[in-house]
C-alpha cells in the first residue's frame, strides 16, 4: 500500500491564499493610519472570502481526480 502525501494546497495557491487572508483585515482597517474604516471595503472582504473558497474547491477537485486516476490504474488488469 502506497501512502499518498497529504497536501492541502500546492505552494502557488498557498501564496495566493496568504494574500487573500491579508486582504480581509485590510478591508476593515486602514493600513496607513491603523484606524478602522468608516465604510469598510465590503467588496475586498467578499472577494477574499470567495477566493479562499474557490481555492479549496479547486484543490478538492484536483485531489479527487488524482485519487480517481490512481484507483483506476490500480484496478486496471495487467496483460503482461
Amino acid at each position: 500500500m502506497v501512502l499518498q502525501r497529504s497536501c492541502i494546497v500546492d505552494k502557488y495557491l498557498s501564496v495566493l491564499m496568504a494574500f487573500l487572508f491579508v486582504g480581509i483585515p485590510i478591508s476593515f482597517v486602514s493600513p496607513t493610519t491603523g484606524e478602522i474604516r468608516d465604510p469598510p471595503f465590503y467588496v475586498l472582504f467578499w472577494v477574499s472570502i470567495g477566493g479562499i473558497v474557490g481555492i479549496f474547491l479547486y484543490d478538492s477537485y484536483k485531489t479527487r481526480n488524482l485519487r480517481k486516476n490512481t484507483r483506476d490504474k490500480r484496478k486496471k488488469p495487467r496483460w503482461d
